[in-house]
């Protein structure tokens, strides 16, 4: 139904505004008594086989919604009932900002891919904080990053912010250092300033009684010299684990008319990259810290690659939007058939 009815009448217009449509039309209708089981009874798979426990914390099935689709943590609790096992809220920062000048969103229909410009649009830490408060029971990560007008050289002090700020609301964390749109920001993967930033907020988390997972968003782009450091870096710092991976900055191969927009590249021809940046940590570390795979996730098989490169959970974004909520049901279905 909705890659036959629904999406054809979302991609009609422009994606940017399409999003925030459907942030109003799910949250006004899980209000309506009963929608909200319903949408579960639909699309949850209950089966206590696919409990995974990762990094320290239990999730009821290992299918994530990634960052960048509730920045500001205003739908966590509807999007779960479509079956996600968490929900990763953010990037936020520490103060609000708009982000990159619109039109900042594309789609690539025949390339099953989104690019996008957004530039850490979100309401601020604060905000997103309130709205946490009021969670009941979601496991929720949180992206972190940094403002667009904080130079690198003060970055660790913006991570510092909201690191505090969520210490109580999230149950993981991740830094945000490779996003490409937002200026200087992939700087920050280099081995020297990377180490000291997640030492920094290693140590801050260790003065906790119980301290917090940490991972590491990278991007595909990476050569394989960087992702040695990054396997040294984790060592050393002794962060949980890493998400593979963020957009890419690469246009190889892509068919549609928007190709050439500026911004990171997420969907279909990320599929086969991110899934080698899995297996290349997981091999070269011995499978030493967890991965959350993503990127390209449009099948049930492209899930099941993921977890057989390596990765312990995976996240969906643009595969969600290009195939809708059955998709998390297909995959978890899926997982269990392999068992």
């Amino acid at each position: 139904m909705y890659k036959l009815l629904i999406r054809p009448i979302l991609f009609r217009f422009d994606p940017e505004e399409v999003h925030y449509f459907t942030f109003s039309f799910v949250r006004f209708i899980s209000k309506i008594p009963g929608v909200s089981s319903i949408i579960k009874a639909i699309y949850k798979e209950n089966d206590p086989r696919l409990e995974r426990e990762v990094f320290g914390i239990k999730f009821s099935n290992p299918v994530g919604l990634a960052a960048g689709f509730d920045k500001d943590a205003k739908l966590y609790k509807e999007l779960s009932d479509f079956g996600f096992g968490f929900i990763e809220i953010g990037t936020v920062t520490p103060v609000g900002q708009e982000g990159n000048p619109k039109k900042r969103l594309f789609r690539l229909k025949e390339d099953q891919a989104i690019i996008n410009r957004m530039g850490f649009n979100n309401g601020g830490v604060i905000e997103a904080v309130e709205r946490l408060k009021q969670n009941k029971g979601v496991l929720i990560g949180g992206n972190i990053g940094k403002n667009k007008i904080t130079p690198n050289e003060n970055a660790v002090d913006d991570y510092i912010i909201c690191f505090d700020a969520l210490f109580n609301h999230v149950d993981y964390f991740v830094v945000n250092v490779s996003s490409p749109n937002t200026p200087n920001l992939r700087a920050l993967q280099d081995k020297e300033p990377l180490t000291q930033l997640l030492q920094t907020l290693q140590n801050k988390n260790l003065t906790h009684a119980k301290p917090k997972p940490i991972l590491l968003k990278i991007a595909p782009d990476l050569t394989d010299e960087q992702l040695l450091d990054i396997i040294d870096i984790i060592k050393t710092t002794q962060i949980a684990g890493v998400i593979a991976t963020n957009t890419t900055i690469s246009r190889d191969g892509l068919q549609s008319v928007n190709k050439e927009e500026m911004g990171g590249l997420s969907g279909k021809p990320l599929t086969q990259r991110s899934t080698e940046v899995i297996r290349f940590l997981s091999e070269k570390s011995n499978k030493a810290f967890p991965i959350i795979g993503v990127g390209g996730i449009h099948t049930a098989q492209d899930a099941i690659e993921k977890l057989n490169a390596g990765a312990s959970l995976v996240q969906l974004y643009t595969g969600f939007i290009y195939k809708g909520p059955a998709l998390i049901k297909a995959i978890n279905k899926e997982i269990l058939k392999g068992l």
